[in-house]
This record gives C-alpha cells, structure tokens and sequence, in this order.
C-alpha cells in the first residue's frame, strides 16, 4: 500500500503540474468561497474533495493524461 503522504504529494505535484489553467481556476473559485468564510475545522473535507473531482471529470471528460 502507498502511504497517504505519498499519495498526497504525488497528487499535489500532478495538480499543480499538469491540471489546465482553467480547471484550476474554476476549482479554486468554487472551493475558495466556502473556505474563506468557514473556520478549517467546520469544513467538510469530503465535500469540498467531491467538488473538486466533480469540476475536473466535467472539464477533462475523457481527455488523458501521459
């Protein structure tokens, strides 16, 4: 099994990396409304995880990655 550590900054990097512009900007104006008016321990880490999933399956559909 990978450790969570691992995973996380794998994912970091990719995000970072090789998500387009526009995807991040969208997940970050979408996320960054409720982060900015919640305290870190009131926000719903699964929720804002689906959020972000949910924007880039929309705008990647069935692009790939190599």
């Amino acid at each position: 099994m990978i450790p969570t550590e691992v995973e996380n900054r794998v994912a970091t990097y990719f995000f970072h990396r090789y998500l387009p512009e526009e995807v991040m900007m969208k997940i970050v104006d979408r996320l960054l409304t409720t982060c900015v008016w919640d305290e870190e321990d009131d926000l719903d880490f699964d929720e804002l995880v689906r959020w972000a999933i949910e924007i880039i399956d929309e705008q990647l559909e069935d692009k790939r990655f190599r």
